[in-house]
């Protein structure tokens, strides 16, 4: 049962603790709470220095199938230029070399090493299952599902189950299924992925949303770049009708959004999208840098925070970001977004993550009885407030596991 002190303590779930103790046992969390001057030095006490401890971070959105893609696809253009070269990439790409799956396991090391601890990842292939079960890596994996021809729905629906079926329950890997996009998913396969979805009332999906101004235009009237590129490979359905609305009341009338859900991007939302997606309680996810870097568009973070919606955070994928670092997120967010309170910024790479993917009573916070995935990051005695300075930019450097995940 080793004892651990350290500079600052963030429960997250109660303010930080300074000259904070915390005992674990057995890989889970027993107690912590303040030093007292006269204490008793345990034989077994570690000293972490002028570090603050804090739950491992939660990635809520991220693509490691496409971490082969890092540095290959051009950022700064337009959303669908980025669209059409990522497209390009995989069209073009054996997604079985050993290039492509050979880069999974390096960005799961990778983010751990940036102090992650529990990931949702999307994926096309499950290529990511197995690499995340064998680094110990808690996911919830998302099969997403793409197809625009209300005709596919009935067939992709069924493969997916198949595939889900045949998966073995791997250690901390979860699998479920998700919509891609409105833009790429018809409301027939919404549909079919919502009644699936039933089955399970512990269940997540995700779908990004709101992401680019194309995409509004597409829901408005149809029409747009997302409408070309549809035709342009042959997977546009003539007897859809645009709905004419936005991307949150569209997928609301169909029944999709309630408080299992991952809203992921946001950039183009309004207080009125805000207001109903904090309403049916889902989490939205923001990728704030990935966002910047693909054309999306700059998310309105402040406005994320001040709707009371659930905000937790991902780094998308290496295709639209440098690194897996969580804490240039939270950094990109603070710039955006000075106002708002770096408590509430932790809370959405902690547990806001946490709960969002289901495992809120493993991860997110420091209390008696979670597991003691914990890091420590060392401090610069420049900061006068320790939550401040997680947000303004932590180097991999700086973090170490308290105990090994």
């Amino acid at each position: 049962m080793p004892l651990y002190r350290a500079a600052w303590l963030l429960p997250i779930s109660q303010p930080p603790i300074r000259d904070a103790w915390l005992r674990t046992d057995r890989g889970r969390i027993v107690a912590f709470g303040p030093s007292r001057p006269g204490d008793f030095t345990s034989s077994d006490e570690v000293d972490l220095g002028n570090a603050a401890v804090l739950p491992g971070l939660v990635n809520a959105h991220m693509h490691l199938e496409l971490s082969w893609m890092r540095g290959r696809v051009a950022t700064g253009g337009s959303f669908p230029e980025w669209i059409r070269s990522v497209i390009g990439l995989r069209n073009g790409a054996d997604r079985s070399s050993d290039e492509i799956v050979g880069a999974i396991p390096a960005a799961i090391d990778e983010a751990r090493d940036y102090g992650t601890a529990l990931v949702g990842d999307i994926t096309n292939t499950l290529a990511t299952s197995a690499l995340l079960a064998d680094r110990r890596m808690a996911a919830v994996v998302f099969y997403e599902l793409l197809g625009f021809p209300a005709a596919d729905a009935d067939r992709l629906i069924a493969s997916a189950l198949d595939v889900l079926k045949m998966m073995p329950a791997i250690g901390d890997v979860r699998h479920t299924i998700a919509p891609h996009a409105p833009y790429s998913v018809s409301p027939a396969l919404f549909g079919r992925i919502r009644a699936a979805l039933k089955q399970d009332p512990f269940a997540r999906s995700s779908v990004h949303l709101g992401e680019s101004e194309v995409e509004i235009e597409f829901l408005e009237g149809g029409t747009g770049a997302l409408r070309a590129m549809l035709e342009e490979i042959g997977k546009w359905d003539p007897s859809w009708v645009a709905p004419g609305c936005g991307p949150v009341e569209y997928i609301d009338r169909m029944g999709f959004l309630d408080d299992r859900l991952l809203v992921v991007h946001g950039v183009q939302f309004g207080a009125g999208d805000l207001e109903r997606i904090a309403q049916k309680g889902a989490t939205l996810v923001t990728c704030p840098r990935g966002n910047i870097a693909t054309g999306a568009g700059t998310p309105p973070v402040g406005e994320f925070f001040e709707s009371g919606v659930r905000v937790a955070v991902g780094t998308d994928s290496l295709a639209s970001v440098p690194d897996l670092n969580l804490f240039a997120e939270l950094a990109e967010m603070r710039r955006l977004s000075p106002e708002t309170p770096s408590r509430l910024l932790l809370e959405a790479a902690t547990i806001n993550g946490a709960r969002a993917l289901g495992f809120e009573s493993e991860f997110g916070t420091i209390d008696a009885g979670k597991r003691d995935a914990l890091i420590a990051v060392e401090l610069d005695a420049s900061f006068s407030s320790v939550e401040e300075q997680l947000v303004s930019g932590i180097d991999r450097s700086q973090i170490r596991w308290v105990s090994a995940p």
